[in-house]
């Protein structure tokens, strides 16, 4: 089994190597916006932001109880306080307590300032106003101290910080009403090749419906991206040209699929060459050899090639790091583990190879994974069975069931 990487006439970079090109070519976009809570999910911080207030506000109780001053508590003894007042979530008890007085309290309300203490409701027993507590209680339990989250300007979030969830409920807790965010990346993405037809148009031998298209819009679909769908463009060099000299200008980022082979048609490296400049073209990958990046003007360039499951493949490995890079986020690697392999898989030593793979976990915890069927980079099939890619190093003369492996799932490019 020969890898026709084998045969090229210079070895082809590898995918690290790509990726630290890509990272020393790229200066993340500067702009700022600011923008509402509710919209910021998945968006960028331009800044830190830190709390304006302690968060919690005030000292509160944990638990529904009674609160109480430990300087009360009888040790090894239980003892009665008299019930003065209630406090409750929204509504606190606004008095003093004195030597030998309590109060009611519920979970989330404000302790009275000589209170420290809270005992859960099901250790005492009420006779009316005398409350009477258990011996050995201990001090300063069930207390929510003011700041114990974060204190008053302190860090909520650091900039470059890509918002989840968490981090706007944390916000939110914090009063905080919009923040400082990068701007979305204008994106556009089109398809190249006489055998595309859209969707909706009848079939017809030597035609086949652009589904790439469909794929990348839906990579695209994060709240950092501003993305426009092109549409496709047959292979007219003039065409070309125009299109990515026009696009180029309003654009951040260029993303085209096919066109970056070496058929007679493909004219895509050529026009990135006379428009712009070539940083690379063809890396160690399997599937996505012929992969092009350059930039026109201020503008970056990314050719993909035009075998779908190579896009998928080539923009989650390739392109998504750069684009957080250009966004401003800060960079990390994608989840990947060990796992057995349940079958066996072919390969030949060249390049490196992302194969669709389906991860499993047993009771135990332990990983195991398969593959989801045939390889081939036109198989879109075996890509909608995965939840995972296999991922075998250059070196690599395939692997015997049983093997470990190493896997990155799917989640881990969210």
């Amino acid at each position: 089994m020969i890898d026709p990487c084998s045969l090229e006439s210079k070895p082809l970079l590898s995918i690290d190597d790509a990726l630290e090109k890509i990272k020393s070519a790229i200066q993340p976009i500067m702009a700022s916006e600011r923008v509402v809570l509710k919209s910021a999910l998945g968006r960028v911080l331009s800044e830190d932001v830190v709390s304006p207030i302690n968060i919690p506000y005030d000292r509160n109780s944990s638990m529904d109880g009674y609160a109480l001053s430990s300087k009360d508590i009888v040790a090894n003894n239980p003892f009665t306080l008299t019930l003065v007042g209630t406090s409750w979530a929204g509504k606190p008890y606004l008095g003093s307590l004195q030597a030998g007085q309590c109060v009611r309290i519920f979970t989330g309300a404000v302790l009275p300032d000589s209170a420290d203490s809270a005992v859960i409701q099901e250790l005492v027993s009420a006779d009316g106003v005398n409350i009477t507590f258990p011996a050995n209680i201990a001090a300063y339990e069930n207390i929510r101290e003011a700041g114990e989250d974060i204190a008053q300007g302190c860090l909520l979030c650091s900039g470059q910080k890509k918002l989840s969830s968490a981090d706007i409920g944390l916000l939110a807790a914090a009063g905080i009403h919009d923040v400082p965010v990068r701007r979305k990346l204008n994106i556009a993405f089109f398809s190249t090749g006489d055998e595309l037809i859209g969707i909706g148009q009848p079939p017809e031998t030597g035609k086949i419906y652009d589904s790439n298209r469909y794929a990348l819009a839906a990579l695209l679909a994060g709240s950092c991206y501003s993305a426009t769908d092109m549409g496709a463009i047959p292979d007219d060099r003039q065409l070309l040209e125009g299109t990515f000299k026009q696009t180029a200008e309003c654009n951040d980022v260029i993303i085209t699929t096919g066109g970056v082979s070496v058929g007679d048609a493909d004219y895509i490296k050529d026009i990135l060459a006379s428009c712009g400049e070539v940083k690379f073209w063809k890396i160690a990958i399997k599937p996505g050899k012929p992969l092009a990046f350059g930039k026109i003007g201020s503008c970056y360039f990314f050719g993909l090639p035009g075998n779908p499951v190579s896009v998928m493949v080539t923009y989650q490995q390739i392109v998504a790091p750069a684009l957080k890079q250009l966004s401003g986020a800060l960079a990390n690697m994608p989840l990947r583990l060990l796992a057995t392999c349940t079958t066996a898989l072919k390969k030949a030593p060249g390049r490196q190879e992302f194969q669709r793979g389906i991860l499993s976990q047993d009771v135990n915890g332990n990983f195991f994974v398969s593959s989801s069927g045939q390889q081939g980079s036109h198989i879109l099939s075996s890509m909608s069975r995965s939840n995972c890619y296999i991922i075998l190093s250059a070196e690599s003369k395939g692997v015997f069931s049983g093997e470990q492996v190493l896997v990155e799932p799917f989640s881990a490019h969210i």
